[in-house]
């Protein structure tokens, strides 16, 4: 039911049935819990959707319907700050400088200060700004209204524009071949451009309603959201694997030897072993987006649907629950 409703407020695309892919994931579940370390006060409608982690010691979280980002101490839980930004933020990513943050409903891009919370650039990106891969020197970002993928410099001048599939979300530079991966939610495929000048040098099949994209492990790893499972393709674009990981399968992370995706219709974060193909599976709150780790090892996702931010980390170490937006 909340991967449903999710998906009519996220996708707009006609619901699919899955084949009790969710009750296959619960059953799986690990008995750990997890600390819900963050949570939203004006009735859960905060919207928190993507998260990312700056490697000082904090997480950042975009809350779509409170044109918001946060920063959450990694240490404690503890709320550091709240920024406004955009309308509608959706996408984290970082240049190395500066955070860039989506801005769905109005059309932009923005770089924001972390240190001080202060916007330095904003940047017209029309079509449904949402996900975003930085390669380096240039920032690509899809635009799910219009099938086209945009090439920013980091001084935001459009470098190239690129149709791809139908309705792209995720999208992933892959360093070691110089390539753009970006995700076709309703195209069920993902496309390869070349970073040097956006060329596209393949389409490939995934399963159904890809979401999330990410590169390692020598491979590209497509996270499809309507049948809950992962497809691993071969940087030429040869599907090596596809496994089940739970419902509503969305943004991806990675760590030395595991690949983990939040499973948004059934609450749960995957852990894949990357060389044995071994599952592990985590309860957050309800229907998670993103995850990141934070270095530690530990796990946090912005969890959509509750307004809330969970963590792996020992609940010991945190204070009580604080508001993300």
């Amino acid at each position: 039911m909340i991967r449903n409703l999710l998906t009519k407020v996220m996708l707009g695309a006609l619901l699919i049935p899955l084949a009790n892919v969710a009750a296959m994931a619960q059953a799986a579940t690990t008995s750990a819990t997890t600390t819900q370390v963050a949570a939203d006060p004006g009735g859960n409608q905060g919207g928190p959707e993507a998260v990312w982690y700056d490697g000082k010691g904090s997480v950042w979280i975009a809350n779509q319907f409170h044109n918001s980002v946060s920063q959450i101490s990694t240490s404690n839980g503890a709320l550091a700050a709240t920024y406004t930004v955009g309308a509608g933020p959706v996408a984290l990513a970082s240049d190395g400088k500066s955070l860039w943050i989506a801005n769905l409903r109005d059309n932009t891009v923005v770089k924001l200060n972390t240190a001080n919370g202060n916007i330095s650039a904003t940047f017209s990106v029309p079509g449904g700004p949402g996900g975003m891969a930085w390669d380096g020197s240039n920032m690509w970002v899809t635009c799910r209204e219009n099938n086209t993928v945009v090439k920013l410099t980091s001084a935001g001048i459009v470098a190239t524009t690129v149709t791809v599939g139908r309705r792209p979300l995720g999208i992933a530079y892959d360093s070691a071949t110089a390539t753009v991966w970006v995700a076709n939610n309703l195209s069920d495929t993902v496309t390869k451009l070349a970073a040097s000048d956006g060329a596209t040098l393949g389409t490939f099949a995934t399963g159904r309603g890809p979401f999330g994209v990410l590169a390692a492990f020598g491979s590209i790893f497509v996270s499809n959201f309507f049948d809950g499972t992962l497809t691993r393709l071969s940087p030429d674009g040869l599907t090596t694997s596809s496994i089940l990981v739970g419902d509503g399968a969305a943004g991806m992370t990675a760590d030395t030897a595991n690949v983990w995706v939040a499973n948004n219709g059934v609450n749960t974060v995957t852990k894949l072993n990357a060389s044995t193909g071994a599952v592990s599976r985590f309860p957050t709150g309800r229907g998670p987006f993103g995850v990141v780790l934070d270095g530690t090892g530990a796990f946090w996702t912005s969890n959509f649907s509750s307004g809330t931010v969970s963590t792996s980390k020992s609940a010991a170490t945190l204070i009580s629950p604080v508001a993300t937006n």
